[in-house]
């Protein structure tokens, strides 16, 4: 039941960059909307672009004046901030990727002076040097409330409790989704990923009505509860709001079904602010919606950068709206999905991601993702969600073995089972994406349990 919100933050004017303040806007301090936790979330998409390009020529300023890399990259592509007018005009600036994070390692993407950078995340860097982002207070604050409004529009409210599984370490899942849940009022448990008998054990004991934690793991917690005989079904959580690695809705529903809560899809991604730049709405579940006053989403062609129609399937690229320590121009996320038109709230949606564009194998030519292999797996009643992926070569030609558990209660199942249910998923492989692929039904325990994003491949092809 939905609590009174009379004192709900709305648009705050004066917090808006100076050059958009033009734009005209029908919300007023103190107007409670029907849907959503701030106002913005329901105004009309002439409100909504007004105050996107009002923001994006403040970002293209901020980061030409500031940042050595921003300015020599425009100069190199021919662009200047002043050639924006509308938003169709971002397409004429050039991406941002990992790598240019990495090149200016540690302080060089900052775009304020580093006094007043108060926090520092830095990625683990085992894939090279660490990706590093960093946030004025002012940026706290907005991502705060971001991930307010993200669990407000997963049904959570005022007094719910929330225990906390993401990571409170490197990098910035944990400590984004704790301020936003205090900012909302919510009574905060934190308590990261690992520990899983003591996961449980708070479950138990605190009764949190959300949890905020990778899908692998939320499974991985359910699996806990069996093993000490309780009924992941017997406790008080209504809620999941999972994000940090691609799901697909067959997982949803697993975690629905084994749980009893309504599973949500949050994204994010640190480069961009960290958890909370979309967040699907409780009464739709129908895609995450981005937060599209402080991001600006783009759908480009993978391979030649072209901005895709609307609806198109593509890489997400984001700009940030009104991020002031590390601001991003068109930062290539590399997560596949597509741009959907609003449906809970005003702003646009995007699908649910279940690839990223370098998780993808290329197996005897066809292309496979990992989500593409779990989706069947779930449908078939006798497989749990714990799998992984092998890629092997042998000779000239990639194979590939799928590694999978019985779900526990068929866990005596004779081996004529297990060769049925193995030649059946192994046709349904086939079937509908087309390569051939060997099933190897394992012990249950026998595939590695995430603590926090599952490892779905194990690429044994030589380098």
């Amino acid at each position: 039941m939905a609590k009174d919100y009379e004192k709900r933050p709305t648009i705050d004017l004066a917090q808006v960059p100076h050059n958009a303040q033009a734009a005209k806007f029908r919300f007023c301090e103190g107007k409670i909307m029907q849907s959503g936790h701030h106002a913005i979330e329901t105004a009309s998409r002439d409100e909504i672009t007004a105050l996107q390009t009002g923001r994006m020529k403040w970002t293209l300023n901020h980061v030409y004046r500031n940042v050595t890399h921003y300015k020599a990259k425009f100069d190199a592509a021919g662009v200047h901030p002043d050639d924006f007018k509308s938003l169709a005009d971002l397409s004429k600036f050039p991406f941002t990727t990992k790598q240019d994070l990495r090149d200016n390692y540690p302080y060089g993407m900052f775009a304020v002076p580093r006094a007043e950078v108060v926090r520092i995340h830095a990625s683990s860097g085992t894939t090279g040097k660490p990706t590093v982002v960093g946030y004025t207070q002012k940026d706290i604050e907005t991502w705060a409330d971001l991930i307010a409004r993200s669990i407000y529009a997963s049904g959570g409210r005022q007094g719910d409790i929330v225990h906390i599984a993401y990571g409170y370490g490197l990098f910035t899942g944990g400590l984004g989704a704790h301020y936003g849940a205090e900012k909302l009022g919510c009574t905060v448990i934190p308590m990261s990923g690992g520990q899983t008998e003591k996961q449980v054990q708070l479950i138990c004991d605190f009764k949190p009505d959300i949890i905020m934690v990778t899908p692998s793991y939320m499974l991985n917690i359910a699996d806990e509860f069996r093993r000490q005989g309780i009924d992941p079904r017997s406790t008080n959580l209504r809620i999941g709001i999972h994000g940090a690695e691609p799901w697909t809705d067959a997982m949803r529903s697993e975690i629905e079904a084994v749980f009893g809560i309504d599973a949500i899809d949050i994204y994010g991604l640190s480069e961009v602010i960290g958890p909370g730049v979309a967040n699907e709405c409780v009464e739709t579940k129908d895609g995450p919606v981005i937060w599209e006053d402080h991001f600006y989403p783009e759908i480009i062609d993978p391979v030649t950068g072209e901005v895709l129609p609307e609806g198109s399937q593509g890489e997400l690229v984001f700009t940030s709206l009104t991020k002031e320590a590390m601001p991003v121009i068109r930062y290539r996320t590399r997560d596949l999905t597509r741009l959907l038109p609003p449906s809970a709230r005003s702003m646009r949606r995007i699908g649910k991601i279940t690839g990223r564009s370098d998780d993808m194998l290329i197996i005897r030519g066809v292309n496979v993702f990992p989500s593409q292999i779990e989706e069947l797996i779930l449908k078939q009643p006798k497989l749990s969600p714990h799998y992984v992926l092998e890629v092997t070569r042998d000779g000239h030609l990639d194979s590939m073995k799928v590694n999978v558990e019985l779900k526990a209660e068929f866990e005596f199942a004779s081996s004529a089972e297990k060769e049925f249910v193995a030649h059946d998923l192994q046709h349904h492989i086939k079937s509908y994406i087309g390569i051939s692929a060997r099933i190897d039904i394992v012990e249950i325990g026998g595939i590695e349990r995430s603590i926090g994003k599952a490892r779905r491949v194990i690429d044994k092809r030589p380098k």
